[in-house]
């Protein structure tokens, strides 16, 4: 039986989160979690393949995002309202735990929900972005900055300059992309480049550079075929011209409380879940092979699987085969009794389709 995607929405007294749900609404649940400026299409390749693998499948819009709530202030986009926005999504959906998959923004938020609830948490995915106990955060991300590539006098926080320039100079950052969104989503959504390996990202130098492009708009580019169609660039363009990125950028904002927030986690923020990472090979900004990025992780993590995909940073758009294989591999080996105990759920989900 082949699954179709379907949008609902659910709202809650503090937060409406729209999703993309596939797959029978009894079946175990898988949630994918999008990252900075994505939106749940992000997750087209996954949610009808682990539907027909005999999951039920969500992928939210995030808030700030798509048709989610959309807020006004820096601080409505720390990490433990969003967590809270996913375990009200969870409760709607009549279920106590799902498998959460996270990419970029939505590794921190999978990962702090599998530390801060673990009751809800069968097991944890995430592509690109690592686990980090004490919060994903410069003050953290920092020390771990590879100083062979960065040397320290001439990049002092490493690939990770353009989350301050975010904080330093917000609102240069937010015009720079709403300048023009449509060449800003042709830019940004390309496949990785392995001859980039071994060399400086260009968002180690954004500060100096006076934005993203420089101090004007983003240039054309071609659209990269490999990661995104046509359609998909009209989708991201759509919803990022209509929120703007004042709320994806936000994210960038909320550093310290952050890192407070993980000072909550449980049991001193290891995780016992099975837990699965999937590396970019030529992902020059999350960047876990060379440098120490992803030590925190196997520190902290008691049943890690790593995979190194031959994708840049968009992993699941550019290499759609590789990640369900690896997930599902994952899935099959360390949570062979959730794949085949089918939960009862509730009859209904939220708010009816839109």
């Amino acid at each position: 039986m082949k699954h179709s995607i379907t949008q609902h929405s659910f709202t809650s007294s503090r937060h409406t989160t729209a999703y993309l749900a596939c797959g029978a609404k009894a079946a175990p649940l898988m949630i994918f979690v999008h990252g900075w400026p994505e939106l749940s299409l992000s997750w087209r390749h996954q949610l009808p393949v682990f539907a027909n693998l005999g999951f039920r499948c969500i992928a939210p819009d995030m808030r700030g995002y798509g048709r989610s709530s959309t807020y006004q202030r820096h601080e409505d986009y720390a990490q433990s309202l969003i967590v809270t926005d996913m375990l009200e999504l969870l409760a709607s959906l009549g279920r106590e735990r799902a498998v959460w998959i996270g990419h970029d923004w939505g590794g921190p938020v999978v990962w702090n929900i599998a530390s801060h609830h673990p009751e809800a948490c069968v097991g944890v995915a995430s592509l690109c972005v690592p686990y980090l106990a004490d919060g994903f955060s410069v003050v953290n991300l920092a020390p771990l900055v590879d100083r062979r590539l960065y040397p320290e006098n001439r990049y002092p926080v490493g690939q990770w300059d353009y989350q301050l320039f975010y904080e330093e100079s917000f609102d240069t950052a937010r015009k720079g992309f709403e300048a023009n969104i449509r060449n800003v989503v042709k830019a940004l959504f390309r496949k990785g480049d392995p001859n980039a390996v071994g060399q400086p990202s260009r968002l180690a130098s954004v500060r100096q550079a006076g934005g993203w492009f420089g101090a004007g708009a983003c240039p054309d580019v071609p659209r990269d075929p490999d990661v995104i169609t046509e359609a998909d660039l009209d989708a991201y363009t759509e919803a990022l011209t209509r929120n703007g990125f004042f709320g994806p950028d936000s994210w960038y904002m909320n550093g310290p409380a952050n890192v407070a927030y993980a000072r909550t986690s449980k049991n001193g923020g290891k995780l016992s879940m099975p837990v699965l990472f999937l590396h970019g090979a030529y992902d020059t900004t999350c960047e876990t092979l060379q440098s120490a990025l992803a030590e925190p992780m196997r520190r902290d993590c008691a049943d890690l699987t790593e995979v190194v995909v031959r994708s840049g940073h968009w992993m699941a758009q550019e290499q759609p085969v590789a990640v369900n294989a690896a997930l599902a591999k994952w899935l099959a080996a360390r949570l062979p009794a959730y794949w085949e105990d089918a939960p009862s759920a509730r009859p209904s989900e939220g708010n009816p389709p839109a």
